[in-house]
């Protein structure tokens, strides 16, 4: 969701050097943007303080930048440009962050889980108030790896769908397995095979789905990121949760259904022309909880098979 940032910038100010600061699980995303220059890995931990460090990380980049834009709305997060002395650091007023930024905005407070209208916003202030000027992600892909890829996963390009069944934020945000079963059935009834992306950590939820199948593929935690990307670019469709991987599939270009039940295709909606959002909108959702305080999961629970199918249609794709 930051590219809309980075092409906003590039939009702006052809032949701009933009260099991204971020962990190193993001290298393989950040390579696939052509208008980032460099891409330079935190040494810090999620959570981690290290005053001293970030200081030290920060003074190692003093005389290299103009300008530096904060996204993580931490006070710690601001912390490295300062040291770098960039002379313009921009970022939104959160934890109090005077004088480590000189240049704080408000977002508003309708737009604070906007992500990409909120990070594109802080280069481009009219895209707060105007949605259609949002720009969309796009990713590069790797033809030669893609072909590697679907040769020795015996896939024919356009001719698998992608399903991603996770979501690190909690269980409220995943769509049940046996509906993921159901569908993966349905699609090969289509002709077209089905294949479980994830990450290590979602293995076992992985193998739930494709035990319950009669043809899933199973490759969570088999394929790194930037495999996933070339793979969500050369299949039919990809049915993802709101997750990361949603926003990926997205920005490959391919058609994607993207299913909300604790959260809201308001805030974070797939940013492709490509896509179908399914919310049932009941009256106890968005909760945005990471577990449904309720206990029945309805929200996801009565989102059918049947209505993810319908969406394909209306994509076209089956």
């Amino acid at each position: 969701m930051a590219q809309s940032l980075f092409l906003s910038l590039a939009r702006d100010e052809p032949g701009v050097s933009i260099d991204v600061v971020a962990p190193g699980v993001s290298r393989p995303l950040i390579s696939r943007m052509r208008e980032v220059r460099n891409f330079i890995p935190s040494p810090f931990s999620h959570g981690e303080l290290a005053l001293g460090n970030r200081a030290a990380f920060g003074r190692q980049l003093i005389g290299q930048y103009s300008q530096a834009y904060v996204l993580p709305g931490s006070w710690k997060s601001a912390v490295v440009p300062y040291f770098a002395a960039v002379p313009r650091r921009c970022g939104y007023l959160r934890e109090w962050r005077w004088g480590l930024l000189n240049d704080v905005r408000q977002l508003p407070r309708h737009l604070k889980r906007s992500t990409a209208r909120a990070y594109q916003g802080l280069a481009d202030p009219a895209v707060l108030e105007d949605a259609a000027r949002l720009l969309r992600p796009s990713l590069r892909i790797d033809q030669l790896n893609q072909q590697r890829l679907l040769r020795s996963l015996s896939l024919a390009r356009d001719g698998y769908a992608c399903l991603a069944p996770g979501a690190e934020y909690g269980p409220a945000k995943r769509w049940p397995s046996r509906h993921w079963s159901g569908l993966a059935d349905r699609f090969a009834a289509q002709g077209l095979q089905a294949v479980v992306l994830g990450s290590a950590r979602e293995q076992l939820l992985a193998e739930a789905i494709c035990s319950k199948s009669n043809s899933a593929i199973n490759l969570a935690g088999k394929t790194d990121l930037a495999d996933v990307v070339d793979l969500a670019a050369g299949c039919r469709i990809v049915v993802a949760n709101d997750s990361g991987l949603m926003h990926v599939a997205a920005a490959a270009g391919r058609p994607v259904v993207a299913l909300y039940g604790s959260t809201s295709p308001e805030d974070t909606p797939p940013l492709s022309a490509s896509a179908r959002s399914l919310f049932l909108g009941l009256s106890c959702s968005p909760c945005r909880k990471r577990v449904c305080p309720l206990g029945h999961h309805d929200c996801l629970e009565k989102l059918t098979i049947d209505r993810v199918m319908d969406a394909a249609r209306a994509l076209a794709v089956v």
